[in-house]
C-alpha cells in the first residue's frame, strides 16, 4: 500500500470500531515461521525390516525408537504424521526363492503377518494416516501407497501441506524412494538421516547423491548396515 492509500487518522477514531480476526479462523496458525505447512512421513518401520525381520537392516530397531522419541517430543512441530508401509499380498516377482536383491527379494511384509507390522518401538497411535503400497506389485515409494482410496500426494495437497520431513527404514530404498517422489510432486523435502537406516555405504551414498541432485535437503547422518532389505 502506498502513503496517499494509508486512511487518514484523526481524533474521531475509537478503537472500539476496529474490528480483528478471530484466530481461530485464521489458517495462517496452521503456518510455520517460513509461511508452510508440513508433515513429517515415516517410511517402513516395521518388523521385516528390522533386526530380527526377514530383511532385518541393521539399526532399524534404534530408528524406531528414536522416531517415536522425536514424534513425542517434538510432533507438535508438524501439522501432520503419516506413515508408510510395504503391505503384500501378491507381488508377483517382487518376491522370489532366488532374489538378486535388486528386483527381487525374500519374501516380506506380507499383509496380515507379524512382519507386516509396524515394529514395537514405533507407537503408531501418534499418526494421522497410514499409506499402504505394493499388494500387487514392487512399490517402494510412499507416494504409491494408499490410505483406503486416496494417495499420500493428494492427501497432503488437500491439507494444504508444501513441506516434509522424511525419515525411516531404508535410506537407500524405500526412504530414497519418497523423498524423490516428494519433490518430484513439488514438496520442500528434506532427509533426517539421523532417523533413518541404510542397507550398505555404497548404496546408500548413491542414494544421496540422487538425493541432493534432486534437490532433497540432507540432515544429520544414516545408520549403515549390511543385511539387504526393501523398504
Amino acid at each position: 500500500m502506498q502513503d496517499d492509500e494509508l486512511p487518514d487518522l484523526d481524533d474521531d477514531f475509537d478503537a472500539d470500531d476496529v474490528e480483528f480476526e478471530d484466530d481461530e479462523d485464521n489458517d495462517d496458525d496452521d503456518l510455520d515461521d517460513e509461511g508452510h505447512k508440513s508433515a513429517i512421513i515415516v517410511v517402513d518401520v516395521q518388523r521385516d525390516f528390522c533386526e530380527g525381520g526377514s530383511m532385518g537392516v541393521t539399526g532399524g530397531a534404534d530408528v524406531a525408537a528414536e522416531i517415536t522419541e522425536l514424534l513425542r517430543d517434538s510432533g507438535d512441530d508438524y501439522d501432520y504424521i503419516v506413515a508408510t508401509r510395504d503391505w503384500h499380498e501378491d507381488p508377483g516377482d517382487h518376491f522370489s526363492d532366488t532374489p538378486d536383491f535388486v528386483d527381487s527379494w525374500p519374501a516380506h511384509c506380507v499383509a496380515g503377518t507379524d512382519g507386516a507390522e509396524f515394529h514395537p518401538a514405533f507407537d503408531p497411535a501418534l499418526v494421522d494416516a497410514v499409506f499402504d503400497k505394493g499388494a500387487h506389485e514392487a512399490a517402494y515409494s510412499g507416494f504409491e501407497g494408499l490410505c483406503d482410496t486416496q494417495n499420500l500426494a493428494d492427501w497432503l495437497d488437500e491439507r494444504g501441506v508444501t513441506k516434509v520431513d522424511i525419515v525411516g527404514i531404508a535410506t537407500d530404498h524405500c526412504v530414497r524412494a519418497t523423498a524423490l517422489d516428494a519433490a518430484d510432486n513439488g514438496f520442500i523435502t528434506t532427509v533426517l538421516l539421523d532417523l533413518t537406516a541404510g542397507v550398505a555405504q555404497a548404496t546408500t551414498d548413491k542414494a544421496l547423491r540422487q538425493l541432493r541432485d534432486a534437490g532433497v535437503s540432507l540432515v544429520g547422518t544414516p545408520v549403515i548396515g549390511a543385511a539387504p532389505a526393501s523398504g
